[in-house]
């Protein structure tokens, strides 16, 4: 299977979830136009207060459709743009991608992974559960995060459903995404 945009999503208030749109517009280095979370520096609210002059490393959040699919046979039922995600993929593993991957959407969109989605105690006041649901433990103990990778915007341009991405991974030594 090709990896692709499967649904891309944008809200100007800082609500949980994120309406499903036609189509986004990304801005280099900020990230998605006229979506709460766009801007140079930091846009989250816990981040906020404690620092606003921190840059923006989660311009861009994507969220891999399979954990959709995990979730239901789980009894959740997610939808695009409901845990907040401004671009739903398939095909392609996100979370198993290093940091500072850069994926290629479309025609002329870049982003480079900065991190994990640090999933947080909202996702329980949506669907009851669904914070533990999105978490996991390695072999060996250790923590995996599942709530979808974050990115900046280094090349701008139109999103659409159905766009292709492509990936282009950073030099080795690969280091693993943390949360961010």
């Amino acid at each position: 299977m090709r990896a692709k945009v499967t649904s891309v999503s944008a809200n100007n208030t800082h609500e949980f979830g994120k309406p499903v749109r036609s189509h986004i517009v990304l801005l280099v280095g900020q990230g998605v136009e006229g979506d709460a979370h766009c801007g140079v520096t930091v846009k989250h609210r816990s981040r906020v207060a404690r620092d606003p002059s921190q840059p923006n490393l989660r311009q861009v959040h994507l969220i891999q459709a399979e954990l959709f699919d995990e979730l239901a046979m789980k009894g959740f039922r997610i939808s695009p743009g409901a845990l907040g995600e401004n671009i739903t993929t398939t095909g392609i593993d996100l979370l198993s991608l290093p940091c500072d991957t850069e994926l290629m959407l479309g025609e002329t969109v870049v982003l480079k992974l900065t991190g994990l989605r640090n999933p947080c105690a909202q996702l329980d006041t949506f669907q009851s559960g669904l914070m533990s649901a999105v978490l996991d433990r390695t072999a060996d103990g250790k923590l995996v995060r599942k709530a979808g990778v974050m990115s900046v915007v280094l090349g701008g341009g139109i999103v659409r459903s159905g766009d292709s991405i492509s990936v282009r991974l950073p030099p080795v030594p690969h280091v693993a995404l943390e949360r961010v």
